[in-house]
């Protein structure tokens, strides 16, 4: 177990590092900045990249609506769900920390002001969606990544190809709701930057736990009851 732990630290403090740190530090430069599309592929690779070299440990959630999802999915035990998810949100800290000290070497970088990669709705989201339209987009982004995560990594699968296809759909997750969430589906990495922001973003994270995780346990039950075969092949 302890091992499991480590590798869902590491492969979340990657996660938010690489992601976050992608929007923080090098998306917003006229001429050299990645853009929002850049920063949806950074998403995607930090999740590609751990899965392959942690995922064979713990199974690779690093995300507690993935190990919600999972766990509703019949794919993951309920005494584990407390340890993953700590380790989890701890590991999104440290990397969250770690890129503000980075960030501060900037003169005049303010994690408050910039808000630090923060997710946020209504006036905090960066196109000025609404309450009602963040919720629903990251209940139903977290429910489909989940779908495409049983899917992916089902027994009948073409072997070894779970990572590319899980990494390649958090990517188009966050190409769909950047502008309207700045992107969660991942209750960790709300987590971890908000503190940093340390005003709206932390008033705001109650529904970035909410909605990722109630989109992944549906996510889980749908593909569980309605889209694996159980039969022998």
């Amino acid at each position: 177990m302890l091992k499991k732990l480590f590798a869902e630290f590491f492969g979340t403090f990657w996660l938010v590092f690489g992601g976050c740190g992608s929007a923080v530090l090098a998306a917003a430069y006229p001429q050299l900045g990645i853009g929002f599309a850049g920063v949806a592929l950074a998403f995607g690779l930090t999740v590609l990249t751990m899965a392959y070299a942690v995922g064979h440990i713990s199974g690779g959630h690093f995300n507690p609506a993935v190990t919600f999802g999972l766990f509703a999915g019949g794919r993951f035990a309920a005494k584990d769900i407390v340890p993953y998810v700590i380790a989890q949100v701890i590991g999104g800290i440290a990397a969250a920390a770690v890129l503000y000290l980075v960030a501060s070497g900037k003169t005049g970088f303010d994690a408050t002001t910039s808000g630090f990669a923060s997710n946020g709705y209504g006036e905090h989201s960066p196109n000025g969606y609404a309450l009602g339209a963040a919720m629903v987009i990251e209940f139903v982004l977290s429910a489909f990544f989940l779908i495409v995560i049983h899917g992916a990594t089902d027994k009948k699968a073409p072997a070894g190809f779970a990572p590319l296809a899980i990494g390649l759909a958090l990517t188009l997750i966050h190409l769909i709701s950047i502008p309207v969430t700045n992107t969660s589906v991942n209750p960790a990495r709300s987590t971890a930057v908000a503190l940093f922001q340390g005003t709206w973003a932390l008033q705001q994270l109650w529904m970035f736990w909410l909605m990722p995780i109630l989109g992944g346990i549906v996510g889980g039950l749908v593909y569980r009851f309605l889209l694996e075969n159980k039969k022998a092949v």
